[in-house]
């Protein structure tokens, strides 16, 4: 099993902009990674606190992924942190190894790992 993360920025608080976004990012995450729905054994999401309008989730429940455990929480409320930001932790069932793993930053997010993004 291993964990891919992956971040985006919504454009406001609502349940479109959150759900956009989020949608976006796990089919990009699935996409770069040769993920198939079957290998996803869960899904974490975070959220900022300045995002309430709706479940991030709920993205992934919207690509079919109905028998995959997923949870929503609210990320620390870190000042000057970036906002507006949802988080994600996909684990997979994968032979991959962690270096072969493809970790996706979205919509300003990539200032969080500029690492992965150079």
């Amino acid at each position: 099993m291993r964990g891919i993360r992956g971040a985006t920025v919504a454009s406001e608080n609502t349940e479109e902009a959150i759900l956009s976004a989020t949608k976006e990012l796990l089919q990009e995450m699935v996409k770069a990674n040769g993920i198939h729905a079957r290998d996803i054994a869960a899904v974490i999401f975070t959220a900022t606190p300045d995002l309430d309008a709706t479940f991030p989730a709920e993205a992934g429940r919207a690509l079919g992924w109905v028998t995959v455990p997923l949870l929503c929480a609210q990320e620390l409320d870190v000042p000057d942190a970036l906002p507006r930001c949802i988080r994600v932790l996909m684990l997979v069932n994968t032979t991959k190894s962690q270096e072969e793993i493809v970790h996706v930053y979205l919509r300003g997010a990539e200032v969080l790992r500029p690492d992965l993004n150079a």
